[in-house]
């Protein structure tokens, strides 16, 4: 069934100009362009996306090189693999020359050589992303399914490729729990048995392309399904064996996602997910993910605060004394703390820390107590921290009230240098 009435109905007007554009400019090079990947997936679905990726058979960067030329599109970037990328107003479109791959060795980088469109579909994860949708005048829309991908979509499944699939790259199945999550789907049979023989093979993955994997799954709209299987499946457990799935975490997930939006939520959801490990534990996790000193900061902290909940489980602790418990420590970790903590107290005390009194900064500077008469040296700081303190317990308000507070410090040794000129 010819699909060029669903893409008229599904893409945009201004894209649908430029894909015509890159259409006329491939036939007159005597070159063919499909559309490929999840944008196919998807449209057939009926699920926006608008993740434009396009595989030419022939020079995908002259190709786009020759688009840009004539204003349509600007050119982004060019890489010597024979990819491209398009920027045409809010929208860009990637362009890649037909490649096939071959694996050295199993977890490593492929080899990529030029290839035909049934090659470049082969090399892909699953059946239901290895489908294409011509764009070339004499058979445009005409769909190219090599692998039954829509048979797939209709029976709802997650089907590799070929039996090596998960040994040449075991990220596949990261990415087949991701997606079965995403739509609802189930794993094939053989799928299935396959990736639970292959889960050893992660260990032929480098920590960063897991973690990037990771990545995308914490990125969901809800992960917490997906995350679940994986400690279903054993996959977590492979990457530490004390990482969980349990209902508890996926009912922090969705408290997290009302306090927290954007690529802070993703490093929420991973503080929560290493939250029950020791600290022997997630060194061990953080370096077999080649983990980033931002992220792996944020967990160790984690579990500094998790291990000294105890001392906020006070109600008479004043609010100056849950500052300086928690002042050294990374926000994000303080939040996760705050969605765990099992203890109102607790919670209350976290939560006060987050909304309040991380912001509490005095009226008065060193610049100002030197005005006030005080030397610059140990005793103004201990002026500023005695100020700081009582702000935060709301023991002055005002800076008038901070001066009147910074004045009753002043030692007499201050107040008799200034009578005699000597400050």
């Amino acid at each position: 069934m010819n699909l060029a009435d669903r893409m008229e109905r599904y893409l945009p007007r201004q894209l649908l100009e430029l894909l015509k554009d890159i259409r006329g400019r491939a036939d007159a090079r005597g070159e063919r362009v499909y559309l490929v990947g999840g944008i196919v997936r998807d449209m057939l679905l009926g699920y926006a996306n608008l993740d434009m990726d396009l595989v030419v058979e022939g020079d995908a960067v002259k190709l786009a090189r020759e688009v840009a030329e004539t204003g349509q599109a600007r050119l982004l970037a060019h890489h010597r693999f024979g990819t491209a990328k398009l920027k045409h107003a809010d929208l860009t479109v990637d362009l890649a020359t037909a490649r096939k791959e071959t694996y050295a060795r199993p977890g490593a980088l492929p080899a990529v050589t030029p290839g035909t469109l049934n090659d470049d579909l082969f090399r892909r994860d699953f059946t239901i992303n290895a489908m294409a949708i011509s764009l070339a005048s004499d058979d445009y829309g005409e769909p190219v399914d090599p692998h039954g991908g829509r048979s797939d979509l209709e029976r709802a499944l997650i089907r590799i490729l070929h039996p090596r699939s998960f040994t040449d790259d075991a990220t596949r199945i990261l990415r087949a729990v991701r997606y079965e999550q995403r739509l609802g789907f189930e794993l094939e049979a053989q799928t299935a048995e396959l990736l639970s023989r292959d889960i050893p093979m992660l260990d032929t993955i480098s920590g960063d392309r897991i973690r990037h994997e990771l990545e995308l799954i914490l990125g969901e709209e809800r992960p917490e399904p997906a995350i679940r299987r994986l400690a279903g499946l054993g996959v977590l457990q492979r990457l530490a064996p004390a990482l969980t799935g349990n209902g508890r975490l996926a009912d922090m997930f969705v408290k997290a996602r009302t306090l927290t939006k954007g690529d802070q939520l993703t490093a929420l959801y991973f503080c929560l997910l290493i939250r029950d490990l020791d600290e022997g534990e997630l060194e061990q996790l953080l370096g077999r993910l080649n983990a980033p000193a931002g992220p792996s900061r944020s967990m160790h902290d984690t579990l500094r605060v998790k291990n000294n909940l105890a001392l906020l489980d006070n109600a008479a602790l004043k609010p100056s004394e849950v500052y300086y418990l928690l002042r050294e420590y990374d926000p994000l970790a303080i939040q996760a703390n705050s969605i765990a903590a099992e203890a109102s107290t607790v919670r209350a005390h976290l939560q006060l820390f987050l909304t309040r009194l991380r912001y509490v900064r005095t009226s008065l500077n060193g610049e100002d107590l030197k005005d006030l008469g005080f030397s610059a040296g140990p005793e103004m700081g201990e002026v500023l921290r005695t100020l700081h303190k009582a702000r935060l317990d709301g023991e002055v308000v005002t800076r008038a009230d901070e001066e009147t507070l910074a004045l009753s410090l002043k030692t007499p040794d201050h107040g008799a240098d200034r009578e005699h000129g000597r400050e």
